[in-house]
């Protein structure tokens, strides 16, 4: 660590760590689904996949302020439409993303067929989102009658209507086990039903270069019979980038809107507070899933927006700033947030990483290739008689 990025006076005592930092919350959701035999899927070394010639088009539903947008356009796609019902996302996502053709409103109300034109309708390979997680979540009640459950619904009857040849879906691993995973299994079964087979892997974003600790559920299908890439790990535990990777070169107590620097301001009193909580603690006992103090050293726990209460900075006795918590998300600092600071941290926090997206993105590159080309399968896929959905069936 650079003793002149984050200084400490030499006579502060070292504070004391309530708990070791855990690399691998959700280890166990993906043993399981590594251990079944999916001969859908297929792992891409990310070091031999070439730079495309082409920008193929893709729609992000669910889109958020564009962090699945932001890393495919950097994996060399093409956003041709998007969907988000929160208005102040929607002006981030138009803010970065201004040639996007943007739909704002429910995607109950979008109609690819009769809002988007035959032109724009062209050549889209792929239709990607998350639909919104929080009734999936292990940090949440895990509820299978929450409504929000239901909208992924709405995302298999978008990629019905526009038929890419593939889909990409993200979400928390708690989906896997909701309902004990009766819910998994009527995601496959709708995707079935619509012609598309689809793999699943839990990726942990800090396996692709994201400075942060972040497993996500990616479902991907396709409707051709191939097989369904997914990016190889490209690195192992033990060189994980530190949460110190990328806090640089920011100001350490002076805000900056114009970059989204900005961090809830704290009295003379709870900064004494803050300076008492050691790595791993929280400023309140009682309500342990915000201001945490991240561990130094390692990446940084899941990042997240708690009415203004985000993770306590490693070094420095204040809470991470927005800029911060874009950072650790892989956001380039070019990408700037519309709205006030909660807002700018609300949709930091539900935002896709947009290294792993591009990571999702660059493992479907040769597929794409390969369908634009008119040729085979890349990776040798035919169609399987034996989808996931029928293994699990038998297996019960």
């Amino acid at each position: 660590m650079d003793s002149l990025l984050f200084p400490i006076p030499v006579d502060q005592k070292p504070r004391r760590a309530v708990k070791r930092a855990k690399l691998g919350r959700y280890e166990s959701v993906k043993r399981t689904l590594d251990e079944r035999i999916d001969p859908n899927r297929v792992l891409v070394d990310l070091g031999d996949v070439a730079e495309s010639e082409k920008r193929h088009r893709y729609v992000d539903l669910f889109c958020g302020a564009g962090g699945l947008s932001c890393g495919m356009e950097a994996a060399g796609l093409s956003t041709v439409a998007a969907v988000e019902f929160v208005p102040i996302a929607c002006d981030t996502h138009h803010r970065n993303f201004p040639a996007c053709k943007l739909h704002r409103g429910a995607i109950e109300e979008f109609h690819p067929l009769l809002q988007l034109s035959k032109r724009e309708r062209s050549g889209i390979r792929i239709v990607a989102g998350g639909p919104p997680c929080q009734g999936f979540s292990v940090a949440g009640f895990r509820n299978p009658a929450d409504a929000r459950n239901q909208l992924f619904n709405e995302f298999v009857r978008v990629v019905g209507e526009i038929r890419p040849e593939f889909f990409v879906m993200e979400n928390v691993p708690g989906i896997v086990t909701l309902a004990n995973g009766r819910f998994f299994e009527a995601i496959l079964a709708a995707f079935d039903a619509i012609g598309y087979t689809t793999s699943v892997s839990i990726l942990e974003a800090a396996s692709f270069g994201v400075p942060q600790l972040r497993a996500r559920a990616i479902f991907i299908g396709n409707r051709l019979g191939w097989k369904n890439p997914f990016p190889q790990a490209q690195l192992s535990k033990d060189r994980y980038l530190p949460i110190e990777s990328s806090l640089g070169g920011l100001p350490h107590w002076e805000p900056n809107p114009e970059i989204n620097h900005e961090w809830t301001r704290h009295s003379a009193s709870m900064i004494k507070r803050i300076s008492k909580v050691p790595p791993g603690g929280s400023l309140y006992p009682s309500f342990v899933d915000a201001w945490k103090r991240q561990y130094p050293g390692v990446p940084s726990m899941t990042i997240k927006e708690n009415h203004g209460g985000t993770h306590i900075h490693p070094h420095l006795d204040r809470v991470l700033s927005a800029r911060e918590m874009a950072r650790l998300q892989s956001f380039p600092d070019s990408f700037l947030f519309e709205g006030p600071m909660k807002k700018a941290m609300w949709q930091i926090g539900n935002a896709v990483p947009p290294r792993l997206a591009t990571a999702i993105g660059r493992a479907l590159l040769p597929s794409l290739d390969a369908i634009a080309g008119r040729r085979r399968d890349p990776h040798g896929g035919v169609r399987s008689k034996t989808s996931l959905l029928c293994q699990m069936s038998t297996k019960r």
